[in-house]
């Protein structure tokens, strides 16, 4: 399969999306004629300054506590190796190789605004090493979100001097030889370069960037989801009603009423006999709660997606005025604290995921299903335990919910008295996704169970997610080990293949 775009980075017009292409898909980048004049710009004030013996946090003095040292011209390159060398100080294994190239994805973005004072080659380093598939060792553990992602971008740095590691074919490589295989030499530092690479808060906001496309699909998943228990359930549809949601004027709210509706539509289940006149909140609360994440996600996106596309330099170089500007840009907090907000989200919406799935499988509240959707309750326990998983999977997403964006400590001699924690944030609400596609894959895996038993025909779109399910787990007839399809369930939730199949069915994307 042939490569179908090269993602043109201008410093002004980067996606989560073209990110996500560029990081998990491997695409091509290249840097526009304009952005490569601004860098030329940009760098040769600076060179002008250096000549002229200006003070320059950075470049001319040293870092954090030591901002007030001045460095003399012999020691200005020499220095920007030390700063790599003392910075790349992470811990733990090898972070995931599409964080990194987001990363890097978006520093060459930032470089492209022409305020960021390294060399042009610099940038063509990270260009080279994106476009050939060389990923930067780099240990998961290290960053405080301020000052940048500084451990872990220094790793990147290191590796593009060839005294760090790379990725290669999948197997860890000394980067000189990596980079001497693609006819690179070891980049060498000259003045600013080294803080350059280092200096913004791109890992932590790469990665929620990338958290943020799985999010949106997780959303419509999650809307299939209980579109098909909804229907198990046999629910009274009204709290579905469009006007119900226009009234009070939330979009997240009213994209998942239409979803829910479209989903089921021609239910024989649903639209037959009689109903309830008010279900549990677990089920027609689902736009309300749901709606409020995806609103919580528009935000969040926005956020990201300005800071993709900001300076987060520290200095900033001012081409046209030629001034040097020392500041804060490079704090995480903007990204930060929507991320938090977006985890605490996800696990919410997975209770009310797991509360559907528990009047599934609750003899008392399921409308007749049979005990823990088994024939043959006693003898089989059915879905009994996969409740516990998903319990256990709730759990850990609500430790995990716990701020981190709050629990800044002082570093470097209290200059760097306030920090974000931005990495530690993106990282847990990860993890916190990576749960909630486990408790979906099992309220999923019972709404099948359940329209089975049922045996009438199902909505448009919930009979298409049906039979996805159906080729992948069978019908549970007898008890057999469910860890194999709890897995399955998640591999297939994390592949398009649901989504597809139910918005071919329906002729129409969801929301």
């Amino acid at each position: 399969m042939g490569r179908t775009m090269t993602v043109a980075l201008d410093g002004e017009s980067l996606t989560i999306g073209r990110l996500v292409d560029v990081a998990r898909n491997k695409e091509h980048v290249k840097v526009t004629d304009e952005a490569w004049k601004r860098i030329e710009n940009s760098r040769r004030m600076l060179e002008e300054k250096i000549d002229a013996h200006e003070t320059m946090y950075g470049v001319t003095t040293g870092i954090g506590e030591f901002s007030e040292v001045t460095l003399t011209p012999q020691q200005i390159k020499e220095f920007q190796k030390l700063l790599i060398y003392s910075h790349a100080a992470g811990i733990g294994g090898p972070m995931q190789k599409e964080i990194v190239r987001g990363a890097m994805c978006g520093r060459i973005n930032v470089h492209s605004k022409g305020n960021s004072g390294g060399r042009r080659e610099v940038t063509e380093y990270l260009v080279e090493a994106l476009n050939h598939n060389l990923t930067p060792v780099v240990c998961e553990k290290g960053s405080v979100g301020a000052c940048g992602d500084l451990a872990p971008m220094s790793q990147v740095a290191l590796a593009l001097m060839g005294e760090g590691e790379m990725f290669v074919n999948g197997k860890i490589t000394d980067s000189k030889r990596a980079l001497d295989e693609i006819g690179l030499k070891p980049l060498e530092l000259e003045a600013r370069d080294g803080l350059a690479i280092i200096n913004g808060s791109n890992v932590l906001t790469a990665l929620a960037a990338i958290i943020i496309h799985d999010a949106r699909k997780w959303m419509k998943l999650h809307d299939i989801t209980a579109a098909m228990t909804l229907e198990a359930l046999m629910a009274n549809m009204k709290p579905y009603d469009k006007r119900i949601h226009v009234l009070r004027g939330f979009s997240g709210a009213q994209e998942v009423a239409a979803n829910l509706n479209l989903i089921t539509k021609d239910s024989e289940i649903l639209f037959s006999g009689k109903k309830k006149v008010q279900d549990a909140y677990s089920m027609r609360s689902t736009p309300q709660v749901a709606g409020a994440l995806r609103d919580s996600i528009k935000f969040a996106s926005g956020q990201v997606e300005t800071e993709l596309n900001g300076v987060g330099d520290n200095p900033i170089f001012l081409t046209n005025e030629k001034e040097v500007l020392t500041g804060a840009n490079f704090q995480g907090t903007p990204v930060a604290l929507p991320m938090e907000m977006i985890g605490t989200g996800l696990s919410m919406v997975a209770v009310i995921s797991e509360r559907r799935m528990n009047r599934l499988t609750n003899p008392a509240l399921s409308v007749g299903l049979p005990p823990f959707l088994t024939k043959k309750p006693g003898m089989n326990s059915g879905m009994m335990l996969a409740q516990y998983t998903a319990d256990a999977l709730i759990a850990e997403t609500r430790i995990l919910s716990h701020p981190a964006a709050n629990q800044s400590i002082p570093a470097a001699a209290d200059q760097e008295d306030f920090v974000s924690m931005g990495l530690t944030t993106s990282q847990k609400v990860k993890k916190i996704l990576d749960n909630c596609y486990g408790v979906l894959a099992i309220e999923m895996m019972a709404a099948a169970q359940a329209l089975d038993i049922r045996g009438k025909k199902l909505g448009k779109g919930t009979g298409a997610a049906h039979r996805v399910v159906r080729k992948y787990v069978d019908f549970l007839e007898d008890d057999r080990p469910l860890y194999k399809d709890n897995n399955r369930m998640v591999e297939l939730l994390k592949s398009d293949e649901v989504i597809e199949e139910v918005e071919n069915e329906l002729g129409n994307e969801l929301n």
